[in-house]
This record gives structure tokens, C-alpha cells and sequence, in this order.
């Protein structure tokens, strides 16, 4: 059994109350670096951060993710790292974020260990029935909207996040063309938490934009029927 003094729960309930989940990305970032754009994020309160960089090399993800790791844990901001379980390893980072092509979620935690944070992709109703999703610490569902950040993106809309949230108490993350104008849709629909790249690493000031999301997720949260459930 786990109970609240678990790591994976700490880590879990962390995620599930961080509103606005930051995904890097360098060549959005308007010649800024993402280790730049993410600490900026970090310090105005973002409470999660996801290294992916799938516009750019390994080598240069690592170096990210270990440039990253002092500052998340000096503001109690958690690390993960897209797809790459050696990067993860590398980077000491609190876990991973995995698409359906990849390792199944067991397999990641029998190499990342019993504490790990481990999220799943889900991009159709069906994949909520696989055993990945027993498995996962949270739900990354999406494309909910149109998205630039991904060309091979299915776009789900809000219907799926609907679907998840019934099916799973896990914490859900909405992925996918997320802006300060959409993301309360997307909270209402069922999101715990958004995830954004361009609403951030794009904007002139990403601290700015950093809290005005936190913002506008908190707020969206609070309004929603179910706001106690948010909260779990």
C-alpha cells in the first residue's frame, strides 16, 4: 500500500495541484534558451516542468535537464523528462513523461524506481482501458486544441479530457494549444492541470505569462462543480 508519506503520492499530489505544467522547447523560444525561459517560469511559480526539446539533440536535452535540476528543487518544482528514460537517469530528474510508442509505464518504473513520477499520452478513448493507465501517476490528454509544437498532433478537443476525467481519479494535464484564453475550457472539461510550450517560451515576458496562466487555472478551478474533486 501507499499512503501520503509516499514519494510517488508527494510527487503525484504535487503535480495534481500545480495548475500549469511547462514543457521546454527551444526552438519556440525566441533564440532564448529553455534553461533561461524555464527558470524565469519556475521562479514565478510554476510548479512542474517537462525537458522535451524534440527540435533538438539528446546531448543538448541533458544538458538542459541538469542545468534545470538545482533550480526545480531549490523552488520545489518537480523535473521530468520527455520519452528519454536515460536522460531522466542522467539528469536525477523526478521522472518521465511517455507516449503510447513507448516503453510500457511498469517497465519505466522498474528502471526509474518505486518513487518515480511517471505520466502517460492518451490521445483516443480506448487507450483508458489499457493497463498503462493503472500503472501511470497521471494523464496527459491531448491534443485538445491545435498545436504547432507537435506536426504528427491527433487533435482530440475537449470530449476526451471529459472521458478521462470519468474514467480515472488520477490527475489529469491537458495537453495541446493551450493559451490563457482556452485554458479555462479546458479546466471545466475536466483538466487538473494545463500544459503549455508556446504560451510561455513565446511570450516577451515568461515570468508574466507564467503567472497569469497560474492565475487563470486557479480561478478556473475554483469555479468548476466538482471543486473539491480538483483538489483531491
Amino acid at each position: 500500500m501507499t499512503g501520503l508519506g509516499d514519494p510517488r503520492v508527494q510527487h503525484r499530489e504535487r503535480l495534481r495541484a500545480a495548475g500549469v505544467y511547462f514543457v521546454t522547447e527551444e526552438g519556440l523560444s525566441g533564440g532564448r534558451t529553455s534553461v533561461e525561459i524555464a527558470a524565469a517560469a519556475i521562479t514565478a511559480g510554476i510548479g512542474i516542468v517537462q525537458v522535451r526539446e524534440k527540435l533538438g539533440t539528446a546531448r543538448r536535452a541533458l544538458q538542459i535537464a541538469v542545468a534545470l535540476r538545482s533550480t526545480t528543487r531549490e523552488h520545489g518544482a518537480l523535473l521530468l523528462v520527455n520519452d528519454r528514460l536515460d536522460l531522466a537517469l542522467a539528469a536525477d530528474a523526478d521522472g518521465v513523461h511517455l507516449g503510447q510508442d513507448d516503453v510500457p509505464v511498469a517497465t519505466a518504473r522498474a528502471i526509474l524506481g518505486p518513487g518515480a513520477l511517471i505520466g502517460l499520452s492518451i490521445t483516443d478513448p480506448a487507450q483508458l482501458e489499457m493497463p498503462d493507465v493503472c500503472d501511470a501517476d497521471y494523464l496527459g490528454v491531448g491534443a485538445v486544441f491545435p498545436t504547432d509544437s507537435k506536426a504528427d498532433a491527433r487533435y482530440t478537443g475537449l470530449e476526451l479530457l471529459a472521458a478521462a476525467r470519468a474514467a480515472v481519479d488520477l490527475p489529469i494535464v491537458a495537453i495541446g494549444g493551450i493559451t490563457p484564453e482556452n485554458a479555462t475550457a479546458a479546466v471545466q472539461a475536466g483538466a487538473d492541470v494545463v500544459a503549455v510550450i508556446g504560451a510561455i517560451a513565446g511570450a516577451a515576458d515568461p515570468a508574466s505569462a507564467a503567472r497569469h496562466l497560474l492565475e487563470v487555472v486557479a480561478i478556473a478551478r475554483r469555479a468548476r462543480p466538482d471543486a473539491a474533486g480538483a483538489r483531491r
